[in-house]
């Protein structure tokens, strides 16, 4: 078993309930292709469960990704990810985990941060990783649930989450 150090993460001004989602455009990656894209193209089909999510290749990414495709999320609702790794690594991932989601790949960080959930990454000077996060959006952009990590690592709380989704889908 593998031993890990539970590491306290600085406050974050993260984007909460309530407030407007921000609109971005980058490339949305399935296992086949990716293409540009923005929130809100995806927002007209319906409410988006959006998942902020450490590089690919990472333990929690892993883990992340298997608990919600144990828990069906995707036939209630659009999940996509977000993250830092480039459109290749997201195809990779997503063949080799056979998860049924898409991911915008965002490798400067740029809507991260507009979502306030960034990590330095170990103190390495400038290089920046996701935060985990979850923020279940609805069509008007509004985001109707938010999660942010305080501390690494950190599961998201599937079970709030899915309440959240259930809310927002019945």
């Amino acid at each position: 078993m593998v031993d890990f150090d539970v590491v306290e993460l600085p406050e974050t001004d993260h984007v909460e309930a309530g407030e407007t989602a921000p609109e971005f455009t980058r490339p949305l990656v399935t296992a086949e292709f990716w293409e540009d894209r923005s929130l809100s193209s995806l927002l007209e089909n319906g409410p988006v469960l959006l998942v902020a999510y450490p590089m690919d290749g990472a333990f929690p990414a892993t883990y992340v990704w298997n608990e919600i495709a144990d828990r069906g999320w995707t036939d209630a609702i659009d999940v996509v990810g977000i993250g830092i790794s480039t459109p290749y690594e997201h195809g990779t991932l997503l063949e080799e985990r056979d998860v049924d989601v898409r991911l915008f790949s965002d490798p400067g960080a740029g809507v991260l941060e507009k979502y306030g959930v960034t990590n330095d990454l170990d103190g390495m000077a400038g290089i920046v990783d996701a935060r985990p996060a979850v923020f279940v959006i609805d069509e008007d952009r509004t985001v109707r649930y938010a999660w942010v990590s305080a501390e690494h690592p950190e599961f998201p709380p599937y079970d709030a989450i899915g309440e959240a989704v259930d809310d927002l889908t019945a």
